[in-house]
């Protein structure tokens, strides 16, 4: 998958999370909560509650996806670069940007770690929802 978020430092194990069997889900994809305790693939602007561990194949008959909600992981900018120590939010097609004053609850991944030219990849903080009232 193009911008897969690779995990760097695993703080914990993946949480199963529900999601659809006719739907393909990468590894590395960043997912938001479609539904109770239920994934599906983030968009900008998406609720995302982490990042998945394994592919699941559509229609493969699992309805079920392990997703790290916490850990260190390389993600790709959008291509507005981020200074470390931002949050960042879910820009779309598994690429982040710095979180601004609409991206609240869980619209922010986490924090960067490392700053980011146009298009980089860099470290993130997985934090899901760490935006709530500081905005970079």
């Amino acid at each position: 998958m193009a911008d897969e978020a690779i995990l760097r430092t695993r703080f914990s194990d993946p949480v199963d999370f529900t999601c659809a069997d006719g739907t393909a889900i990468p590894k590395g994809t960043l997912v938001y909560l479609s539904g109770d305790r239920t994934v599906a693939i983030a968009t900008a602007n998406s609720d995302v509650i982490g990042v998945v561990a394994r592919d699941k194949i559509a229609s493969d008959g699992r309805t079920t996806v392990p997703v790290f909600i916490d850990g260190i992981f390389d993600m790709t900018d959008s291509g507005s670069g981020i200074t470390r120590g931002a949050a960042v939010a879910a820009a779309g097609s598994n690429e982040i940007k710095t979180a601004v004053a609409g991206d609240v609850g869980m619209e922010t991944v986490g924090y960067a770690i490392e700053t980011a030219s146009a298009d980089e990849i860099i470290q993130v903080l997985l934090k899901p929802g760490c935006n709530n009232n500081a905005y970079s």
